[in-house]
This record gives C-alpha cells, sequence and structure tokens, in this order.
C-alpha cells in the first residue's frame, strides 16, 4: 500500500485552492520547496501527474480533477476524527482571519484571546481591508474566516451573524458644539473626518451632503479610522465613527455626542467562511466571534 501522508494531501489541496505553489506553502507555513517535494512525492507513490505549471499558473490534470475531491475528504475525515476526540488543543495549523477595521477598534481583541483559549496550538494570521476586498480574498481562499459588513456580491455557504454597529457623530468638547442640535452650516465649519473612499458610510456621506447645494463640506477620507479617531480627539474635524468604537471616549469626556439629526446607516457584520470545505474550527471561530461581538453589544 502506498505511504501517503497527510501532508502531501495538504500540499496537493491548497495549491489546487490557491493555483500556487508559493502561496500553498504560506497557507501551510513551509517553504516552496517543500510543498513541490511533498506533491512529487505524492504523484511518484501513485503514480499519476496531479497538476501542470506554466507559466507560473497551476493547473490540475485530469487525474488531478478526481483526486481532488478523494484528497478533500480524507482531511475532512481527519478534522471529523478531531472533533470527536472532543479535544481542542488536538487542532493545529493556521487560522487565516480577515477582518475590516471596524472589529479591530471594537472587539477583535477579545476575540482574539477567546479563540487562543480555546484553540491553543492554533496560529492566527491575519489580515485588515475593505470589506469588498475581503469577500475577494475569501472567494479566491486567501482567508479562511472574514469578519466584515454587508452588503456582499457572492453568497458563501457559511454565516453567523455579528450584529450591527450603530454611527454617532463625535467631536473634540474643545470644538464646543455638543449644546445645541446641529444644522449642515454648523457642522461644515469644521472638516468632516469620514471613511475610506468607496466604503457604505463615506457614499452615504457624500450622497447626504451632496443634496445641500448652498453648503460646502470639506471631506478629509482615511482609509485608517485609527487616525480619524485620534484627529477627532485633538479637535481637528468632527467625525462619524462606529458607537462602539469612541465608548470609552464618551464616558471620559475626550469626546462629545453631537446632535446631527442625519447620521449613515449601521452596518451589519457577519462572520463568513466556506462550511463545505473549511474545517471544523473555523466555523467554531465564526461561532465565538458571534459570541464575543454579543457579548460587547450588550455592555
Amino acid at each position: 500500500m502506498a505511504q501517503i501522508s497527510l501532508k502531501q494531501l495538504q500540499a496537493f489541496v491548497a495549491v489546487a485552492d490557491l493555483q500556487s505553489f508559493r502561496r500553498a506553502a504560506d497557507r501551510l507555513n513551509t517553504t516552496q520547496p517543500n510543498i513541490s517535494t511533498r506533491i512529487a512525492g505524492l504523484e511518484g507513490q501513485i503514480g499519476h501527474s496531479l497538476m501542470t505549471r506554466d507559466a507560473g499558473s497551476v493547473r490540475l490534470t485530469p487525474m488531478g480533477e478526481k483526486l481532488l475531491l478523494e484528497a478533500r475528504n480524507v482531511l475532512l475525515s481527519m478534522d471529523r476524527f478531531l472533533l470527536t476526540a472532543a479535544d481542542d488543543s488536538l487542532f493545529d495549523g493556521t487560522l487565516r482571519i480577515g477582518v475590516t477595521e471596524m472589529i479591530v477598534h471594537t472587539w477583535l481583541g477579545e476575540f482574539f484571546t477567546a479563540l487562543k483559549e480555546r484553540f491553543p496550538n492554533i496560529d492566527m494570521d491575519l489580515t485588515v481591508d475593505l470589506s469588498v476586498n475581503l469577500s475577494r480574498a475569501l472567494t479566491e481562499r486567501r482567508i479562511d474566516l472574514a469578519l466584515q459588513s454587508a452588503p456582499f456580491e457572492r453568497q458563501i455557504s457559511g454565516n453567523a451573524d455579528l450584529g450591527q454597529l450603530p454611527m454617532l457623530w463625535v467631536g473634540s468638547p474643545k470644538l464646543g458644539l455638543s449644546d445645541k442640535v446641529l444644522s449642515l452650516h454648523d457642522l461644515a465649519q469644521h472638516p468632516v473626518l469620514t471613511h475610506a473612499r468607496g466604503t457604505i458610510p463615506y457614499n452615504q456621506m457624500q450622497d447626504h451632503f451632496g443634496a445641500f447645494s448652498d453648503v460646502s463640506v470639506r471631506h478629509v477620507s482615511s482609509s485608517n479610522l485609527a487616525a480619524c479617531h485620534q484627529m477627532t480627539r485633538d479637535g481637528l474635524g468632527v467625525a462619524c465613527l462606529p458607537e462602539a468604537m469612541v465608548r470609552e471616549d464618551l464616558a471620559n469626556g475626550t469626546l462629545d455626542t453631537l446632535r446631527y439629526l442625519w447620521v449613515p446607516d449601521a452596518l451589519h457584520f457577519y462572520a463568513r467562511y466556506d462550511a463545505d470545505t473549511c474545517p471544523s474550527f473555523v466555523e467554531a471561530a465564526a461561532d465565538l466571534a458571534q459570541q464575543v461581538a454579543q457579548a460587547h453589544a450588550a455592555r
């Protein structure tokens, strides 16, 4: 009987998914020569070529296409074996998580702590990006789990509802804007620090302010919410940020709530993953993210 190892099957599936030996090596925390060696060893034992490389691209052979499903089934069977053993410390590997910056500045730290307590031997690889880019990375299997805001161009089989993050207008107390309901003219006396171009809050602000042709609003968009947050604390402008992100500032008086009667829609977040092919610890991580998000919202 051929002595085929799980590492060989993992390499085969990773290369097939990512269409790259280099990216497969990154996913499996090894080197590209090691991946090549595992694939060559697997091909040698079964006596068939599984894939061809051409100008940097990877294509499965007809036999490779047939065996890919069986390789996935073997890996899923091992996953079920570990799951039945009921010891989460038996799981190892890397969980590649993509998150939007709003998650970073609200409950990501609590989620990582809870995840490490449950799966002590799972390493975490973090990508922080816009939701649209995370969707693309999830589709291309470059990440396993996306914590991101709707809407989504493509549906996926695994979803856990993480709830909403309502938005709130805030400004530094030194601006003296918290003592009345603000008109757009009042708001426009200061730069409006906004989210990155192309995001839903940015687009909604553009539409809202564009409806008032007699008032000119100075936008300062930023792809870095932390910088936007700090500039608002420093009194360099006003901003509309997630309430969960500024909760501590409002409690200690470093920011005031501003009473401008329009806000962008609350963003609805989900934990998204491919339930058909992912290891069980990915689904468990999505469920854990849901629990942490709910606990954070309840405070």
